[in-house]
């Protein structure tokens, strides 16, 4: 059977741009379809303007730290407006980087909700359009709990487009997002609570981790209320919002944010026309090559379920590349991916936790650090940083890195080479620090930081 492209993809984020360009570049027909903004959630309402906004949280700290060094300003003022709009200018150019991304190598856009019909079929605006292969690169989008009144509550896409910056808000999610948003709005001067309904935020990560971030998110201003939900929402006549906590305490505050997570964006995809099965989370299920249980269907991405990161999206695109072009069988490994929450502090980590060594069953030294740093000496801040190496005593490689602090995500970039070379703890001993800096005690940690376990 002739089909009018040898690929179709549903999705013009990340990890299905890298495709469609790829795969035209390589001599194929493709076509993509996307609904909204090219670049998907990490360009357009994701990682690049939250990143932004951390770095516009960073500033509200810099008039007062700075009087330690010398310098005084006048009292600064922020405009809500102006940030938003100049994010929005730069996404705007980002978008046109990514169209000339897929328009150079041929690739044909078009604009739309894509469904499958059949297994090589797929609708876009009422046009039937037929692929040898069709890819899924979706992405996921926000989940919000069954909460009474939760028509009045923000997701995460919402924030990057409010006509006003709120004077409080309460962040639903004890999560990466969450608590992301939380130092965003605490550094630009919004009162911020922060409810989750564990005992302990950032799960999935090392113990010391949270334990430590929860400590400094505290110091930094954050109002926190663990082991409790949000019951109900009402609005108030003046527009602001009282929330019902689950042990039925109220707080009033100007807006509610659901962050609480990410589920794969299967609806209205066809799925079930097509025969596409999915797994018991509701995610696109998928063999390591990355085909459904449909031979001419494929997905990648966050729409699978695996690890919702831009980075391994993209590097998805290239093995399943590789298996279409070279007949090479994926070998995508999914251990010792770097990883930064972006919160205030920065959390930086790579390769395993303490606890999941141990459920591995490495026997393993742990060394550890937590101290003031050098800035802070003369900024006056509350502020410290921890560090964390875990070690296979047996071979002496370093199974994990782990950090919060400045820089962190720049920091671990690095340490995640180290680790995926498989470096030991004796690599790091004579590598020569940079001196001062913080990232130097990853490579000074002694016997005396050896924790006891």
């Amino acid at each position: 059977m002739t089909y009018q492209y040898d690929l179709f993809v549903i999705g013009a984020g990340s990890g299905g741009v890298r495709a469609s360009r790829m795969a035209a570049s390589k001599g194929w027909k493709v076509a993509v379809a996307e609904s909204s903004a090219l670049g998907g959630t990490c360009v357009n309402i994701g990682c690049v303007p939250k990143k932004l906004f951390v770095y516009a949280a960073e500033y509200g700290h810099v008039v007062q730290q700075a009087k330690g060094f010398g310098w005084d300003f006048p009292e600064p003022s922020f405009t809500w407006q102006r940030l938003r709009d100049n994010k929005t200018q730069e996404i705007q150019r980002l978008n046109g980087i990514y169209e000339k991304l897929l328009v150079t190598p041929g690739v044909d856009i078009y604009q739309g909700k894509a469904s499958l019909v059949d297994a090589h079929t797929v609708m876009v605006n009422g046009e039937r359009i037929t692929a040898e292969r069709i890819l899924i690169a979706v992405g996921a989008r926000p989940f919000v709990p069954d909460i009474e009144g939760k028509e009045h509550i923000w997701v995460s896409d919402d924030i990057f487009y409010l006509d006003e910056l709120p004077s409080s808000v309460l962040v639903i999610g004890g999560g990466y997002i969450a608590v992301e948003f939380a130092g965003i709005f605490n550094g630009l001067g919004v009162e911020t609570t922060l409810v989750h309904r564990g005992d302990k935020l950032l799960r999935g990560f090392d113990e010391d981790i949270r334990d430590f971030a929860q400590q400094e998110y505290v110091k930094s201003g954050i109002q926190l209320r663990l082991n409790c939900e949000v019951k109900k929402i009402a609005q108030l006549e003046d527009g602001e919002k009282l929330v019902t906590l689950s042990d039925n305490s109220q707080i009033k505050v100007g807006g509610v944010l659901c962050a609480a997570g990410r589920v794969p964006n299967t609806t209205d995809l066809g799925l079930e026309a097509a025969g596409v099965a999915l797994t018991e989370s509701g995610a696109i299920a998928i063999d390591s090559n990355f085909t459904t249980n449909i031979a001419s269907v494929f997905a990648l991405g966050d729409v699978t379920g695996k690890v919702q990161l831009t980075p391994v999206a993209i590097k998805e695109a290239m093995h399943l590349l590789a298996y279409w072009f070279d007949s090479q069988p994926v070998t995508l490994s999914y251990d010792n991916i770097p990883s930064a929450v972006f919160s205030q502090p920065n959390i930086g980590t790579v390769g395993l936790s303490e606890q999941e060594a141990v459920t591995r069953g490495f026997a393993i030294d742990v060394y550890q650090t937590d101290f003031r740093p050098m800035k802070h000496t003369l900024s006056g801040a509350d502020e410290r940083s921890f560090m964390k190496l875990i070690v296979d005593q047996g071979t002496d490689r370093v199974l994990g890195v782990h950090m919060v602090g400045d820089h962190a995500g720049e920091i671990i970039q690095g340490m995640g080479i180290a680790v995926t070379a498989g470096a030991k703890k004796a690599d790091f001993d004579t590598t020569i620090g940079v001196h001062p800096t913080a990232a130097e005690e990853f490579v000074t940690f002694s016997a005396n930081a050896l924790k006891k376990r």
